[in-house]
């Protein structure tokens, strides 16, 4: 993805699923990150939700990843869930210095809220968000049903991140929760998931959005059509959007991710999506 007018990828890279699908049929747990970044520009970094990495790994995904490769590390729960907000100033710090060895690596750090923190609760998200420092991006993910009410709490939220220009995370669950579906998967992802209204607006120069639908790309195609026009929009306009495609298996992002390209390529001049490792290394085993 030479041309980088915005940054995609999964919710994670180390899926073992992939090997012989996506990753080649050798590819062992250490190559995972290198051939994954190989395709895809950015990463989910949900990993760092429940474990703070050291420096040793940070540096090793550092070294496996190309230059424009982003992740969007997750504030760390005790923060966002333990804590609630509340007297966080010295955790933020640490938690953003960890990564201080792989800035150019960072993406908008993912502020993710608990589904019960409320409106009520604002002036602790006010207080966070003047602590961060400036000289990172941020996307910030609420799911509390009142701050989707088109009312003053809402307005307040999407006020508060533009004025600091931060995005706010746009979760589109539409397919997910309107499938009759009795696939393990895709119940399980209905639970952990908000069934919130989607929200097309952004709030700053960074669009983050995490579209949740079904397993198979092709029904997916209208969610991922419509995605692909607001896409293109913002990218016309300057901006530089994040686009993360979930399954509820995991197993099929790429293919989804890669459709999504594909449509997305239809309306704006973008790079082609490199050939996936696999395709790679049978192209390879074709030589000879």
């Amino acid at each position: 993805m030479g041309i980088r007018k915005y940054h995609l990828g999964c919710t994670g890279w180390s899926l073992k699923e992939w090997v012989g699908n996506f990753f080649t049929d050798d590819a062992k747990p250490d190559d995972f990150l290198k051939q994954y970044s190989s395709v895809f520009n950015a990463v989910e970094g949900n990993t760092t939700f429940y474990n703070i990495p050291g420096q040793e790994t940070l540096k090793k995904w550092q070294r496996a990843t190309p230059d424009g490769f982003k992740f969007c590390f997750k504030f760390h729960r005790s923060i966002t869930h333990e804590k609630r907000l509340n007297d966080v100033e010295d955790d933020i710090r640490r938690f953003i210095e960890t990564f201080d060895p792989i800035t150019d690596r960072l993406g908008p750090f993912h502020i993710q809220l608990p589904p019960n923190f409320s409106p009520d609760e604002f002036g602790r998200l006010e207080k966070m968000i003047s602590l961060l420092p400036s000289s990172y991006h941020y996307a910030v993910e609420v799911r509390h049903p009142d701050f989707f009410n088109h009312g003053r709490e809402e307005h307040r939220l999407n006020r508060l991140l533009k004025s600091y220009s931060m995005d706010r995370v746009i979760f589109d669950t539409r397919k997910l929760h309107g499938m009759n579906s009795n696939d393990s998967t895709v119940l399980e992802a209905k639970k952990k998931k908000p069934n919130v209204p989607v929200r097309f607006d952004n709030t700053a120069a960074r669009p983050f959005v995490r579209f949740v639908g079904s397993n198979d790309p092709v029904a997916n195609e209208p969610y991922l059509k419509e995605w692909a026009i607001v896409v293109a929009d913002w990218i016309r306009e300057g901006l530089h959007p994040y686009f993360f495609p979930h399954t509820p298996d995991k197993v099929s992002q790429p293919k989804n991710a890669r459709r999504f390209h594909q449509l997305l390529s239809d309306l704006v001049e973008i790079d082609r999506m490199p050939a996936w490792p696999v395709d790679r290394q049978n192209k390879q085993m074709n030589l000879f």
